[in-house]
C-alpha cells in the first residue's frame, strides 16, 4: 500500500454549518405549558399549546404524544418487562426481588392523560394505549406546514421508583423528568412510538415555555432560564421578592430554546448556591440543606466549572448560558441543561456522577442521537469522554483512563449473553447486557477507533462531529463518516463488524522461528474481526523496534504514535488467517514480541498476545 498521510481537515470546513447533508429534515416543535402543582396529594393538570411544524415531505393524518408516566402502574408494559426479565434493575425491586410498581396503591402510582385536544377549535379524537396517546388530526399536516394543538391534561406523580417521581429516597419532593404529554419523534424512519420500559429517550428539537404553579414554599429547578427572578427569590434573585402572607403559591415562568426536553424538580428545603464559569454560564446548584451534604455540594461546585472547561475544549462550545446540577432521582439522569442526580456519595463519587451527566449534555442533549436505537454512542460517548475528563480533574495520571470500560465488554464476551450494538435498547434479553454494550462496549469503540487511526485524529473527529452534527439527530454513519473524513481511512468495515455484530477480536502470536540471520515470525487471527496490528519488538539489549502492519480494507495508515522509527510493513487483508513477516534480527537476541502495547486493541484473549523465548 502507497503511505497515506491522514489529512487533519480544517474544522472551519466542518463549522460552516451545524447541519447534516442535504436533503436532512428534523421537525419542530413549540410548547406554551401552564401547570398547577398540588405538593399535597402530587396531582397535577395544564394545558398546552403545541406548535407543530412538519419539514418532513410526507403529510401527516395523525400524531402521537408520550405518556411516560403511565408505566408507572401496576401490570403496565414496564411492570411486565420488571417480572420477566432475569435480571431486574435493583432500583425497581424489593429485597425480595419483586417490582416495586407492582405494589403500588391507588394514590401511589402515576398517571397522565389527556382531557381533551384540538386543532383550530376542532375536537380532535384520542386513542390513550398506556404510555403513547394516538390523535387524530381534523386537517392533514402537509409537508412544510405548521398546525398548533392545543391540549389540557392531568396527572399523578408516582412514587419515586425510576428517575420520575416523588419522595425520592434521598427525601426530595418532586423529581418531574418525563411528565408532560411529549410529542413522538417523526423522522426518515417514521413514528419512533415505542412504549416506555425505563430506558432510553427521544425528542423532537425545540422551544419551551413553561410555567408552573406550586406552593410558595418549594424552590424549583428547571430546563431553561427563569423568566421571573425578582417575583420568586430562593436565590434566583438577590431581592427579595413582595409575597404576600395570604399568597400560598408562586408561579414560575421558564424559556428554552433549542433543547429537546424538560425536567423540573421541586423541594421545600433546597439549598440554591450559583457559580458563574469563565465561560461565562451560570451554574446551577440545588441541593437538600443538610449538614452531612455541605462540604461535598460546595466542593462540587468548582470541579463542575472545570469539567465545563474540558468538555468545551475535547468536544466543543456549551451553547446555553446555565446549566443545573439537582438532587433527585435515584442514580443519575441527563436532561436539557439539567442533571438530576443522587447527592448523599462521597466526594469523588459526586464528582464521578456529575461529570458523566454533564458530559450527556454534548453527547444527547446537543447531539441528540436516538438513545432508543442507538444508546452506545450516547452512553458511550459518554463514558469515554468522562473517564478522561475524570483522570484529568481528579489527577489521576493514568494512560489509560478507560480500562474500566474494557473490563466490562470482557465480562460481557465471556458471559455469553453478548447481543449487537444494534439491538433497540428496549429489546435486550437482560439489563447486563444492555449496560455493557451501551456503556462499555460503546466507550471501547471510541478507544479503540483511537488504536485504529491514532488519537490525535480521534481528537479531531470529536470535534468535528460536534461541530457538524449539533442540534440535530446524528446517526452512527454521520460519525463514521466524520472519522473517514479527518483520517483519510475507509472505516464502515468497523462500524459494521464491532456494532453490528457480536463477533469479536483475538490476535496471537503464532509460530516464532529462527531463520540464519532473521526471525520468522507467523501472526495469527482467531476472531472473526480484523485489525490493523501495532507490534513492538524488544531485543536482549533493551532496545525496541515498532512495527505496523496495515488492514487492506483501511486503504490508508496510521500515522506513528511513537517517538521512534516505525517500520510499515505489507498490508493483511480480512480473508487471511495468518500472516508470516521476518525479522531483521537473530532470534537469540529477541526478548519479547508484543501485539498492541498500548492495550487499546479490545482483544478478547490477550494471554496469547506475546511471545517471549
Amino acid at each position: 500500500m502507497k503511505s497515506c498521510f491522514f489529512a487533519f481537515f480544517s474544522l472551519f470546513a466542518f463549522s460552516l454549518t451545524a447541519q447534516k447533508d442535504k436533503g436532512y429534515w428534523q421537525q419542530h416543535i413549540a410548547y406554551k405549558m401552564n401547570v398547577d402543582m398540588n405538593v399535597s396529594d402530587y396531582t397535577y393538570s395544564g394545558t398546552s399549546e403545541v406548535t407543530y411544524t412538519n419539514h418532513s415531505p410526507d403529510t401527516l393524518n395523525r400524531v402521537f404524544f408520550h405518556l411516560y408516566f403511565n408505566a408507572f402502574r401496576p401490570g403496565s408494559d414496564m411492570d411486565h418487562r420488571l417480572q420477566s426479565i432475569s435480571d431486574p434493575d435493583r432500583r425497581m425491586v424489593d429485597e425480595n426481588g419483586l417490582s416495586r410498581i407492582a405494589a403500588l396503591n391507588e394514590d401511589e402510582m402515576g398517571m397522565l392523560r389527556l382531557t381533551s385536544a384540538s386543532q383550530n377549535e376542532t375536537a380532535l379524537n384520542l386513542s390513550h394505549e398506556e404510555t403513547i396517546v394516538v390523535v387524530d388530526l381534523a386537517e392533514p399536516l402537509l409537508p412544510n406546514s405548521t398546525t398548533v394543538l392545543s391540549l389540557s391534561f392531568e396527572g399523578q406523580v408516582p412514587l419515586q421508583i425510576r428517575r420520575s417521581g416523588r419522595n425520592s429516597a434521598e427525601g426530595v419532593a418532586l423529581s418531574m423528568s418525563q411528565w408532560y404529554p411529549k410529542m413522538v419523534e417523526y423522522d426518515h424512519e417514521g413514528w419512533h412510538d415505542y412504549p416506555y420500559i425505563a430506558r432510553e429517550f427521544h425528542g423532537v428539537w425545540g422551544d419551551f415555555d413553561v410555567t408552573l404553579t406550586l406552593d410558595k414554599n418549594y424552590t424549583v429547578a428547571a430546563t431553561g432560564y427563569l423568566q421571573n427572578p425578582e417575583e420568586i427569590g430562593h436565590g434566583y434573585s438577590k431581592t427579595t421578592p413582595r409575597i404576600k402572607k395570604s399568597q400560598k403559591t408562586l408561579s414560575w415562568n421558564f424559556k428554552a430554546e433549542n433543547v429537546h426536553d424538560f425536567m423540573w424538580a421541586a423541594d421545600p428545603e433546597y439549598v440554591h448556591d450559583t457559580l458563574v464559569t469563565e465561560e461565562g454560564v451560570t451554574l446551577n446548584f440545588f441541593y437538600k440543606n443538610r449538614p452531612e451534604l455541605q462540604e461535598n455540594w460546595k466542593n462540587l461546585q468548582a470541579k463542575t466549572a472545570e469539567a465545563m472547561a474540558f468538555f468545551n475544549r475535547h468536544i466543543g462550545t456549551y451553547p446555553y448560558k446555565q446549566y443545573s446540577i439537582v438532587q433527585g432521582g435515584d442514580g443519575g439522569m441527563e436532561y436539557a441543561m439539567a442533571t438530576l442526580i443522587t447527592g448523599d456519595r462521597s466526594y469523588e463519587n459526586l464528582v464521578g456522577v456529575m461529570v458523566h451527566e454533564f458530559a450527556h449534555s454534548w453527547f444527547q442533549h446537543i447531539l441528540a442521537t436516538n438513545e432508543g436505537k442507538h444508546a452506545w454512542m450516547d452512553e458511550g460517548f459518554t463514558s469515554y469522554i468522562s473517564s478522561l475528563c475524570m483522570n484529568e480533574l481528579m489527577e489521576r495520571n493514568n494512560p489509560r483512563p478507560y480500562v474500566a470500560s474494557y473490563r466490562g465488554y470482557y465480562a460481557l464476551v465471556k458471559s455469553g449473553l453478548e447481543e449487537p450494538q444494534t439491538t433497540h435498547s428496549d429489546r435486550y434479553d437482560t439489563n447486563f447486557a444492555y449496560s455493557i454494550a451501551a456503556y462499555s462496549k460503546g466507550a471501547v469503540f471510541l478507544a479503540q477507533l483511537g488504536y485504529i487511526i491514532g488519537d490525535e485524529a480521534l481528537a479531531q473527529t470529536l470535534k468535528a462531529y460536534y461541530a457538524r452534527f449539533k442540534f440535530t439527530h446524528p446517526t452512527p454513519n454521520d460519525f463514521i463518516r466524520t472519522a473517514e473524513k479527518i483520517s483519510g481511512a475507509h472505516l464502515g468495515w468497523y462500524l459494521n463488524d464491532f456494532t453490528k455484530t457480536a463477533k469479536t477480536i483475538d490476535y496471537a502470536v503464532g509460530e516464532v522461528s529462527a531463520n540464519g540471520d532473521t526471525t520468522t515470525v507467523t501472526l495469527e487471527r482467531k476472531g472473526a474481526i480484523a485489525m490493523p496490528i501495532d507490534l513492538v519488538v524488544t531485543h536482549t539489549d533493551q532496545s525496541v523496534r515498532y512495527y505496523y502492519i496495515p488492514l487492506s480494507e483501511m486503504r490508508a495508515e496510521k500515522p506513528n504514535e511513537t517517538a521512534d522509527e516505525r517500520v510499515v510493513l505489507s498490508d493483511w487483508s480480512w480473508a487471511k488467517p495468518s500472516y508470516t513477516f521476518e525479522l531483521p534480527i537473530d532470534l537469540s537476541h529477541i526478548e519479547k514480541i508484543q501485539i498492541d502495547p498500548t492495550g487499546r486493541m479490545a482483544d478478547v484473549d490477550a494471554s496469547n498476545n506475546a511471545f517471549n523465548p
